[in-house]
C-alpha cells in the first residue's frame, strides 16, 4: 500500500490547469479568474451622498436648529447646476452627486420642512463627510482588485459590472466524462433479479462532479466488453477534458477496466492506503487524464473526493484543491482496528459553543452509501483503535451543519 500524500502527488502533479478562455460576464460564475484585474475606474465615480436629505454647508449647522433657504431638488441620475452657497441647501436622495460648496448631508429625518419645502430647518449639526460617500471610497483607479487564481463568487461579479468589465479572462472549466462498468449493473426502475445492482455510481459521480463546478458529461453504462468499454474510454478521451470510471479496477478476474486502460494509456495501479477507497487507478489516455474508481459506491465516491476532486480543481485554475479540515471532539464513539490504513469515516458534525463536534452517521460498510448521504463529514481516524467519546478528531467538512448553533 502506498500513502494517500503519495497518491495524490502523483494525481495532482500531472493535472496541470487548462487553457484560458474569455467568458462574458454573465457565464464567469464560479470560475478562476486567469490574471490580475485591476480597477479602470475609481468606485463611487464621484462624491455622492448616502442618505436621503439636504446637502449642506457643515459650519452652516453648528448653532442647530438653523433655517436654510432650499435653492434645488437633486435626485439621483442628475448632475448639480446649482451651489450651495452660506446659509443654504439642496434636498438630495440617495445616490445623487454632492453638489459644489456642500461638505455634508443631513437626513431627511433630522430636518423639518417649511414654506411648502422653500426652506428647511436643520434640527442637528452635522461634521464635514456627514453621510458622503467619497469618490474611490470602494476602489481606486490603478487598484489590483482581483488576484490570479479568485473563484469568482456573485459579489465578485458585481464589482466587475461596477467597472465596467463584462468579459473576464478564466481558466476553462474542464469537462468530465463518467462512466459505469460492470456487468451486474443496471440501470432504471425495473424489477432487479438475482444478482443485480442498479447503477448508482455514475449518478452520484456526475453530481459530485457538478456540485465542484465542473461540467458532467455521462458517458454510460457499460458492460464488461473489453471493446465497448475501449470504445467508450477513447470517446471520452477524445471529447472531455478528464475521464472518471467506476469498477473494474482492482484485483478481479473479470476486471476489464484495468486490461484496457494498461492496453490505452500510461496508468498508475494503487492501492493506497485509506479506507474505504484502497484500490484506485490513475493515467493518460492520450493527454486526458483517466481516474479509475473503485466500484462500492462509497468508496467510489470517498475516492473521488480524496484523489480526483483535487487533481480536477487544479485543472479548474484552483489553488485550494482540499477541502476544509478542522479540529473537532468525538460525541459519539469512531472504532476502527488498525490496519495500517488511515480510515474515513463518515460522521454528522455540528458547531456549539466554539467547538465542532461530530458523531458516527450510521454504518461504515464500503456499501452503505445511506449513511454517507447522512453524513455532512468525514473524520479522519489514523491508523489505531480510533476515538472514544470526548477525543480529538481531524474533521473534513463536505457541507453545512444540519442545523444552526
Amino acid at each position: 500500500m502506498i500513502p494517500l500524500a503519495v497518491a495524490l502527488l502523483v494525481v495532482v502533479g500531472r493535472c496541470a490547469p487548462l487553457p484560458t478562455v474569455t467568458l462574458p460576464l454573465v457565464d464567469a460564475l464560479g470560475h478562476v479568474t486567469a490574471g490580475a484585474v485591476t480597477a479602470g475606474e475609481a468606485v463611487p465615480a464621484f462624491d455622492n451622498t448616502a442618505m436621503d436629505g439636504y446637502a449642506v454647508r457643515s459650519a452652516d449647522t453648528t448653532a442647530a436648529p438653523v433655517t436654510l433657504d432650499v435653492v434645488d431638488t437633486l435626485a439621483a441620475g442628475r448632475a448639480p447646476d446649482v451651489a450651495v452657497g452660506p446659509g443654504q441647501a439642496v434636498r438630495i436622495m440617495t445616490g445623487a452627486p454632492i453638489p459644489p460648496g456642500a461638505d455634508a448631508v443631513i437626513m431627511v429625518e433630522r430636518t423639518r420642512a417649511l414654506d411648502g419645502g422653500g426652506q428647511v430647518v436643520a434640527e442637528v449639526s452635522v461634521p464635514v463627510g456627514n453621510h458622503v460617500r467619497r469618490a474611490g471610497e470602494d476602489l481606486e483607479v490603478g487598484r489590483v482588485v482581483f488576484e490570479p487564481g479568485e473563484v469568482l463568487q456573485p459579489a465578485h461579479v458585481g464589482v466587475l459590472a461596477g467597472l465596467g468589465i463584462h468579459a473576464i479572462s478564466v481558466v476553462r472549466r474542464p469537462r468530465v466524462g463518467v462512466i459505469s462498468t460492470g456487468d451486474e449493473l443496471v440501470d432504471g426502475s425495473e424489477p432487479l433479479v438475482l444478482g443485480q445492482v442498479r447503477d448508482s455510481n455514475r449518478y452520484s459521480l456526475l453530481s459530485l462532479v457538478r456540485e465542484a463546478g465542473l461540467e458532467g458529461v455521462d458517458l454510460g453504462l457499460v458492460r464488461d466488453e473489453p471493446e465497448v468499454i475501449r470504445a467508450t474510454i477513447a470517446r471520452g478521451a477524445e471529447t472531455c477534458d478528464a475521464v472518471l470510471t467506476s469498477g473494474g479496477v482492482s484485483m478481479g478476474d473479470y476486471d476489464c477496466v484495468k486490461v484496457v486502460l494498461d492496453e490505452m494509456g500510461e496508468m498508475s495501479w494503487m492501492q493506497v492506503a485509506i479506507k474505504p477507497a484502497k484500490p484506485f487507478a490513475f493515467g493518460l489516455v492520450g493527454d486526458t487524464p483517466v481516474f479509475g474508481l473503485p466500484g462500492n459506491t462509497v468508496s467510489s465516491m470517498v475516492s473521488f473526493e480524496l484523489l480526483a476532486r483535487p487533481a480536477l480543481r487544479r485543472m479548474m485554475g484552483h489553488t485550494q484543491l482540499h477541502r476544509p479540515r478542522v479540529r473537532a471532539t468525538a460525541a459519539s464513539p469512531l472504532g476502527r482496528h488498525p490496519d495500517g490504513k488511515i480510515h474515513f469515516a463518515r460522521v454528522v458534525w455540528t458547531y456549539h459553543h466554539g467547538r465542532y463536534e461530530v458523531r458516527s452517521a450510521g454504518g461504515q460498510g464500503s456499501h452503505q452509501l445511506s449513511s454517507l448521504a447522512a453524513a455532512n463529514g468525514l473524520a479522519v481516524l489514523p491508523d489505531g483503535r480510533g476515538a472514544d467519546t470526548g477525543d480529538a478528531v481531524e474533521l473534513i467538512r463536505l457541507h453545512e451543519a444540519r442545523r444552526p448553533d
